[in-house]
């Protein structure tokens, strides 16, 4: 049964690899129908996939990892609509998948001065774009933020993994914000985010089924 679970974790794992690749290349190439096709099969596999990943064949996926990547495919299939309701009911759905994440990590130790440096990313960038967004995004956007940055410092609690997914999930939807306020952009700025975010669930997921050394201690998982 191991063998079997382990051979469907790594079919699922390579049609994850294979969707992200589509989507990514139907952004870099303009194709929008191929976009709107892949990205709502990102999520969904990679919760197959996580369903199915055995450590010492044995433990089974944490339900807070599976709720915060549900909660996550709940705002990927927001934000295929251009319009500011469905904006709102993204964040939120991506607000509801921190909230499973903080739990998820729980009060295993992190570095102040990884901390304060967060702390310092946060005022800095909520305080530069405070006069480019609409008025009416403005503090839900501030409010997001602050979650979504205290995830991306506890994620460093399973190790580097972790807390690089979280640092890249920090970066994707900073990416957003500033198209949300109009900043100049990158080329194929949906290219950057995209690949950021898929990145960020994925090394977030990894991270909390195997986690690693976190500042000299063992982690184990819940």
């Amino acid at each position: 049964m191991a063998a079997a679970d382990g051979a469907a974790g790594r079919i699922l794992l390579g049609a994850f690899a294979a969707a992200t690749a589509v989507d990514l290349g139907s952004l870099l190439a303009g194709w929008h129908l191929g976009h709107v096709i892949a990205k709502p099969l990102l999520m969904p596999l990679l919760v197959a996939y996580v369903c199915f990943h055995r450590s010492g064949g044995t433990r089974r996926a944490p339900r807070l990892l599976i709720a915060a990547l549900l909660f996550g495919w709940g705002g990927d299939l927001a934000l295929l609509f251009d319009a500011e309701p469905a904006f709102l009911v993204g964040m939120g759905s991506f607000a509801a998948g921190h909230v499973c994440y903080l739990v998820l990590f729980g009060r295993r130790g992190t570095h102040p001065a990884l901390g304060g440096a967060y702390a310092v990313a946060l005022l800095g960038t909520v305080a530069l774009l405070w006069g480019d967004l609409p008025a009416g995004l403005r503090i839900p956007v501030a409010g997001y933020s602050l979650l979504l940055t205290a995830m991306a410092y506890r994620s460093s609690a399973l190790g580097l993994r972790a807390g690089l997914g979280g640092a890249l999930f920090l970066l994707s939807d900073t990416l957003i914000a500033t198209g949300v306020a109009a900043w100049p952009q990158l080329p194929r700025p949906d290219f950057w985010i995209m690949a950021t975010y898929v990145a960020a669930q994925y090394l977030l997921a990894a991270g909390a089924l195997t986690p690693t050394q976190a500042y000299g201690r063992a982690v184990l998982q819940d």
